[in-house]
């Protein structure tokens, strides 16, 4: 029977505003619904605003409609194929018009994956398994294999050559070059690369490789050396913009050597996450090794993937997306935030102490800047440290990776749910948080700093 105490709290109260929230044993008895959904948006309270986080690539916002259909679908496990066919069917439509968008010559393959990662190690298994036939279909080896790709590509790359015992030959960047093209990749190949990795859209700048450039040295080397050495396009920012704000932009299946690319339907797909794809140029291009055959539904299916169980509400979401916007309703919403990425662009320059990153290349609707001159007090993480607890916005600050490791940056993500209002109010805020720190100094250790006092502070 409950205590008087128990009674009139539940009567008045709640439990969890003077007790400890259950955090390392198991809870011995339960609360009311009511109770444990306050008790978790107490927590959640302190977490950072969506809204103002211009530092995450990942989908924040979505119309009512689709939330509905991910509400709707929640209980939905995707891999039940024999229970749930219409789910599978959607993913299939989903890869073929994404073959179709990627200009795929012909009949291809594919599948939906947790995230760009999964795609990726996916993507990579099957340029490792197809090296593999080609080095005993010639009677040759298949001693060490090796990947070639550029230090602008997500960790995942690094990743995928530790689990899978591949050679990483990760290409160093430059001070004044943040993105690889054939002139650097030439040196790396042999008969042992499985394959060279090109990004569509570095998180670190938001520009691309020069694909076109490795793919034309791909094809040189075959002609010239005789290795097929395959091109995988990491397109999990940008395999959702450049097809609508760059379309005569050539980067995917236009190009003979691009055999497969992974794109991220959690990023400029504009779905909640978590949702990746993984497409083929042709059926062949899969590996055979990968797919296993099994009836353990009621159904003999066809799986390739790492993950088992899995919702299907987000590839119904992607679905969504795609019959909602089509090509025209992306293209508007891509050339939105590019319109207010360019605006603030250009409020930053204007302020005098900022310069702009590569603004006039092909880029993903952000910002990338970095203090112009010489500010001695503070540097990017001071101003990024500054403008979070000033006005809650998120805004990164970051060394590039080696060569350019001297180099730190801000980056800005533009997108969807981000007014002109609002680009006009963060840049007001960034001005207002260098003046603090114009007054007060920075608290980071700086190179800025280094230079002029011999010391890190």
């Amino acid at each position: 029977m409950a205590t008087r105490d128990e009674r009139t709290a539940a009567l008045y109260g709640n439990r969890f505003l003077t007790e400890e929230v259950p955090s390392t044993l198991f809870p011995a008895t339960g609360m009311s619904p009511t109770d444990t959904m306050r008790m978790l948006g107490e927590d959640l309270a302190l977490e950072g605003d969506p809204m103002r986080n211009l530092a995450t690539f990942v989908t924040t916002w979505m119309e009512p409609e689709a939330q509905r259909i991910i509400a709707e679908n929640l209980h939905r496990n995707f891999i039940d194929h024999a229970e749930y066919p219409i789910s599978a069917e959607i993913e299939q439509r989903c890869v073929r018009m994404l073959a179709d968008l990627f200009h795929a010559p012909g009949e291809t393959t594919g599948c939906r994956t947790q995230g760009s990662s999964e795609a990726i190690m996916l993507g990579a298994l099957s340029l490792k398994w197809k090296w593999k036939e080609r080095h005993q279909a010639a009677g040759l080896s298949v001693g060490t294999p090796n990947l070639v790709f550029g230090g602008d590509v997500h960790v995942v790359w690094e990743k995928f050559c530790r689990y899978f015992d591949v050679e990483p030959r990760i290409i160093p960047l430059a001070k004044d070059k943040y993105t690889i093209g054939p002139d650097d990749v030439a040196p790396f190949l042999d008969e042992n690369t499985i394959g060279v990795a090109a990004v569509l859209g570095t998180t670190f700048t938001g520009h691309m490789d020069d694909i076109v450039g490795i793919n034309r040295l791909l094809l040189d080397v075959k002609a010239e050396r005789g290795l097929d050495i395959p091109l995988h396009v990491d397109g999990a920012s940008g395999g959702f913009v450049w097809p609508f704000l760059y379309p005569d932009s050539p980067w995917d299946f236009r190009l003979e050597q691009v055999r497969s690319i992974n794109v991220s339907g959690h990023k400029y797909g504009l779905v909640y996450p978590g949702i990746g794809w993984l497409v083929f140029r042709e059926t062949a291009d899969l590996a055979q090794d990968l797919v296993f055959y099994e009836n353990y539904l009621g159904k003999t299916d066809a799986t390739f993937t790492l993950n088992f169980s899995t919702g299907a509400a987000m590839v119904l979401a992607q679905y969504y997306n795609f019959v909602r916007l089509g090509r025209e309703g992306y293209t508007y919403v891509m050339k939105q935030m590019q319109q207010n990425a360019r605006v603030l662009a250009a409020n930053l320059r204007d302020t005098g102490r900022f310069e702009v990153i590569g603004d006039d290349l092909e880029q993903l609707p952000l910002v990338a800047f970095r203090l112009a001159g010489d500010h001695v007090g503070y540097d990017e993480s001071d101003i990024a440290w500054q403008l979070s607890a000033e006005r809650g916005w998120m805004v990164p600050a970051y060394t590039l990776p080696p060569d350019a490791q001297d180099v730190k940056i801000l980056r800005a993500l533009v997108k969807e749910t981000m007014s002109r209002a609002q680009v006009d109010r963060l840049t007001q805020d960034i001005d207002e948080a260098c003046k603090t720190l114009d007054l007060k100094g920075g608290a980071h250790p700086s190179e800025r700093r280094r230079a002029k006092t011999g010391t890190g502070y």
